[in-house]
């Protein structure tokens, strides 16, 4: 390594003159991007909203630091092994719940950046908004609904139980907890484009792997959805986020004009009909509710399996509620080796995608 005085660097020391010569602190930093932000666009302050106060970061927003634990935390890592669409498939280039967050992230930046709106925010919420699924996807929702009061939904449960031992901001956990469609509205704009970039990535990309592997061709898009975005990946994003971008900033509101909202609405429609709904994933959804309540309630019976077990409790419900969360956070190799172990599933009767 070479020195310069007490300077130790990693390969020749390039020089460079920092501007200003001190850095900006987190004060100094937030007034430039204030000063830089749309009206209406979330301000970061100090150290955020959290349900236990914290002391500010000296040289990071409120939004950075978020965005910072998500990337290094246990549940973010998870999403690796855990679907999007196909359980543990043989093609290795099939998306999972992670490459899906990060898609998601940069469909969301692209769109928040160019209309002033808080880019740590939208990134954070983005890369958090997945992480209360369990294994299998969305089956997992079936599954574990009959043991959580009220039913269990990912975006509710990755924000208020998988989440909650970051102490994340106000803003950023209402977005995850309502990027879903079917939830209440969020309270920030950049919560309303993780929404949008959600269903613009999964729409965009799950196409694109039933293609990858086999389940569909390019060529079966209707007309409603080329004509507009066009049949490839590249074509279809850039035409939705330019699309987006353009139409939210004349309107003043986070949206999308009606002719590309309506081949987004007939492209999730087609792959619902062509790809979630077909009847070999009917078939895969089944086997891994089945399996997944199994799994639970076996371990509500032998709690001393799940996980490190370290809660002494005799409370059920108490048992049923860290059963759920192990069960949860397992990924999808993880969910059906145990099944095989202590529920005797044979290892080629596992739900899994071809």
């Amino acid at each position: 390594m070479a020195r310069i005085d007490a300077l130790v660097a990693a390969h020749r020391a390039i020089p460079f003159s920092a501007h200003p010569a001190t850095p900006p602190e987190r004060g100094a930093r937030e007034d430039a991007q204030h000063d830089g932000m749309a009206h209406g666009a979330t301000r970061a302050e100090g150290a955020g909203i959290r349900s236990i106060a914290e002391e500010p970061d000296r040289f990071r927003t409120c939004f950075e630091r978020d965005l910072d634990r998500i990337k290094h935390s246990k549940p973010f890592r998870r999403l690796a092994g855990k679907c999007q669409v196909f359980i543990a498939p043989d093609n290795d280039h099939l998306r999972n719940r992670l490459t899906h967050a990060i898609e998601v992230a940069q469909v969301a930046v692209s769109i928040a950046r160019p209309l002033g709106l808080n880019v740590a925010l939208t990134e954070a919420a983005a890369l958090g908004h997945d992480c209360g699924h369990g294994p299998a996807g969305h089956a997992s929702e079936d599954a574990l609904s009959p043991f959580v009061p009220g039913g269990y939904h990912h975006a509710v449960y990755g924000a208020d139980v998988v989440l909650n031992h970051l102490n994340l901001c106000y803003e950023t956990t209402d977005a995850i907890r309502n990027h879903s469609w079917n939830r209440p509205a969020p309270a920030t704009p950049e919560g309303e484009v993780v929404a949008w970039a959600d269903r613009i990535a999964y729409v965009c990309h799950d196409f694109e792997d039933a293609v990858s592997a086999h389940i569909v061709g390019e060529q079966d898009l209707p007309a409603s959805v080329t004509d507009i975005v066009g049949a490839d990946r590249r074509s279809q994003l850039h035409a939705f986020i330019t699309a987006m971008v353009d139409a939210s900033a004349q309107a003043g509101a986070i949206g999308l004009d009606q002719t590309t909202a309506d081949s987004l609405a007939a492209f999730r429609a087609f792959n619902y009909d062509r790809i979630y709904l077909r009847p070999d994933a009917q078939a895969q959804a089944t086997a891994v509710i089945s399996l997944l309540q199994q799994l639970t309630e076996w371990l509500i019976h032998h709690p001393e399996h799940i996980g490190d077990w370290s809660v002494v409790t005799t409370d059920t419900d108490e048992i049923t509620a860290h059963a759920v969360r192990y069960v949860s956070g397992m990924t999808d190799r993880f969910a059906l080796n145990l099944a095989v172990q202590h529920l005797g599933w044979a290892p080629e009767a596992l739900p899994r995608s071809a």
